[in-house]
């Protein structure tokens, strides 16, 4: 018969699973305010079960599978990709039908792109293998990835990474006269709908061209240095955010450099 520590041990387990996934729930709240917005979509999932290093073309690199993504990611179909425009938006999905699913949504980030098959679908998404895991229930991750393709519902929500400032990756490719990097980390819509560059020595902006997804570049006019400061207007509510002064002067080519701000 199993001791009274057993039953406490598992209970415990059993409140901090239930504590998580209610915590996923109710801190990505859907940009409509509505909790009953879901729509039906269809989800795959690929790559390795647990480890991402090989999604996020957008930019992002294997860093999906380090905080704040914690691997929760998923390649959109042209719906969701928007050409490279859907890059770092969020959205809760939740499976119901599968005998697996646990009912519970999660909430992932786009960073990467689904081609092929998955546009022959209105709204396709390819989970990371641990986001297909999560949409399961305790124990059940392994017999939902086995089905293959699931139909899901879904909704767009803000993003929200808690106690995390835009982060700005250097391109390895950058030097003095031109400069391009990754934006990661944003809040609120997620998606990029411009960046203006603010050299410290000149009152003009320079428009930043997007590359592909969250890299971003500029040319960079003879005598024009750093820091640099960066503006970001998001691309749905054309919200604005300044990084003052995010990117030294000394900055050097695939560094990090962490502002002190957020939407």
């Amino acid at each position: 018969m199993p001791s009274y520590q057993s039953y406490r041990f598992f209970t415990i387990i059993a409140i901090l699973s239930f504590l998580s996934d209610y915590y996923c729930y109710v801190n990505s709240q859907p940009i409509n305010g509505s909790l009953s917005g879901f729509s039906p979509a269809v989800a795959t999932w690929y790559g390795d079960p647990i480890l991402v290093n090989q999604w996020g073309s957008f930019g992002f690199g294997g860093e999906v599978s380090n905080p704040p993504y914690y691997a929760l990611v998923s390649a959109g179909n042209n719906n969701l990709f928007k050409s490279g425009k859907g890059c770092g938006s969020c959205y809760q999905v939740k499976c119901l039908q599968h005998a697996a699913c646990s009912g519970f949504p999660i909430t992932v980030t786009i960073t990467d792109e689904c081609p092929g098959n998955c546009n022959s679908d209105p709204i396709h998404f390819d989970l990371s293998g641990k986001a297909m895991g999560y949409l399961a229930k305790p124990g059940q991750a392994d017999a939902l990835r086995s089905a293959g393709g699931i139909n899901i519902q879904y909704q767009r929500v803000p993003c929200y990474y808690k106690g995390t400032s835009i982060t700005f990756r250097i391109d390895t490719g950058s030097n003095p006269y031109y400069l391009a990097f990754v934006t990661e980390y944003i809040n609120g819509d997620g998606e990029i709908g411009s960046i203006e560059l603010l050299p410290s020595n000149s009152r003009n902006p320079l428009f930043m061209k997007q590359v592909f997804g969250a890299t971003w570049k500029a040319d960079i006019p003879s005598g024009i240095k750093g820091p640099y400061s960066v503006r970001i207007t998001s691309l749905e509510s054309r919200k604005t955010v300044t990084a003052y002064n995010a990117i030294p002067e000394n900055w050097l080519p695939g560094k990090y450099y962490i502002s002190n701000v957020n939407f």
